[in-house]
């Protein structure tokens, strides 16, 4: 089987998710338990061609990779893989970053510029290398300016970067944390990077004993600026997923409250810009959007939270999904949704560059027979 050509559906390997594409309403059909329909917004191909590029997200409820494409005739592809526990994800035109239960996965693309697979899909993105880190929840991960992979421990409460001999080698440890233990004591999980280098965390909470976290989810989440180690603010519920954006604002999920907000790095200042209806983890930037992961409540993780309170001020319920938000007004303006047995997402990476991407999963049925090499000899010796 040769690269241009895979057996893979656009859908990727399994067949559990429905799309329903350019739909006005969500559209909720009877589904079995086990699978899991998604609908788009009327706007949402449209919005995705100007944009240029494509979208990956996660599930690790169900432990799925999606990629979101463009096919030649203007439908919305979904392209789905397995990997187990699937959360943060970082994303360019040749390579993804994929953090699963304990390892981090690196995928290349293995198509050339001129190079289709299944006809239509212009990226392949083919697993490499699985680098075993143990099952510390790693969850955000980005890649400096030297080409590490950074990612947070959130379960050691540091960042860390991959090891050659042992699972992974800390970083950076919020001052409050005493000491490195396997005791996810504050939560941290958001890392935003700036100038290829780390610049600012979330954690839940300032709590330095085991899941100290879980008791301050209303209140007491901080953004952190990791190079001066100094809190830039206290006042977040559930915080996740800090991004730097244009002139240094710093733009984050107040997810307890629902509200994706804008904080002044020097000051402090957070200013709510728009509300999105679930529990976000997952924001990505592109030309003045943000997009943006919603989920479902999970054993009542709703309760006590602003969130719920601005769900029933709203006479709403909650998605599971991605939302397209316009940042200078604050409108959602599109909009993906899942309904069915696939309740919560993690992350959300934009895709430069790129039309419609596939990729192979560890169990996918090609991953055996699709073989490629470098089109040169190297030297015997290297220089």
């Amino acid at each position: 089987m040769s690269k241009r050509e895979t057996k893979q559906g656009s859908r990727g390997s399994e067949p559990d998710v429905a799309v329903q594409e350019a739909a006005t309403e969500p559209q909720k059909p009877p589904l079995p338990a086990d699978q899991t329909a998604i609908s788009v917004s009327r706007g949402f191909a449209s919005w995705l061609g100007r944009m240029g590029c494509s979208l990956a997200f996660t599930s690790y409820q169900t432990g799925q990779l999606f990629l979101v494409g463009l096919l030649p005739e203007g439908r919305v592809s979904f392209h789905q893989q397995n990997y187990v526990r699937a959360m943060g994800v970082h994303a360019a035109p040749q390579r993804l970053y994929l953090a699963s239960l304990f390892q981090i996965w690196r995928l290349e693309n293995t198509l050339a510029p001129h190079e289709r697979a299944n006809r239509d899909f212009d990226r392949l993105y083919v697993p490499r290398n699985g680098q075993t880190i143990g099952d510390v929840d790693a969850h955000e991960l980005a890649v400096d300016r030297a080409g590490r992979v950074i990612f947070v421990n959130t379960k050691y409460s540091c960042l860390a970067t991959l090891s050659l001999t042992h699972g992974f080698r800390p970083l950076w440890k919020p001052p409050f944390i005493s000491r490195l233990a396997a005791e996810d004591r504050c939560h941290l999980n958001g890392l935003a990077m700036a100038e290829g280098a780390p610049a600012f965390v979330t954690a839940v909470s300032r709590s330095d004993m085991i899941n100290g976290w879980r008791d301050r989810r209303h209140e007491g989440g901080v953004l952190i600026d990791v190079r001066t180690d100094r809190i830039v603010t206290d006042q977040l519920s559930m915080p996740h997923s800090p991004r730097v954006g244009p002139r240094g604002a710093v733009w984050l999920l107040d997810s307890g409250r629902g509200m994706i907000a804008r904080v002044d790095p020097k000051t402090g200042r957070k200013e709510d810009v728009a509300f999105c209806p679930g529990f976000m983890r997952g924001l990505a930037l592109i030309g003045g959007y943000a997009v943006v992961t919603v989920s479902l409540p999970r054993d009542g993780a709703f309760a006590g939270l602003a969130l719920q309170d601005e769900l029933r001020a709203r006479d709403g319920e909650p998605w599971c999904g991605l939302c397209v938000v316009d940042l200078k007004h604050g409108d959602i303006v599109e909009w993906i949704r899942l309904t069915g047995a696939i309740k919560e997402l993690f992350d959300v990476a934009i895709i430069p560059d790129t039309h419609c991407p596939m990729a192979l999963g560890i169990a996918s049925p090609d991953i055996q027979s699709l073989i490629t090499f470098e089109p040169e000899f190297g030297p015997l010796i290297p220089a």
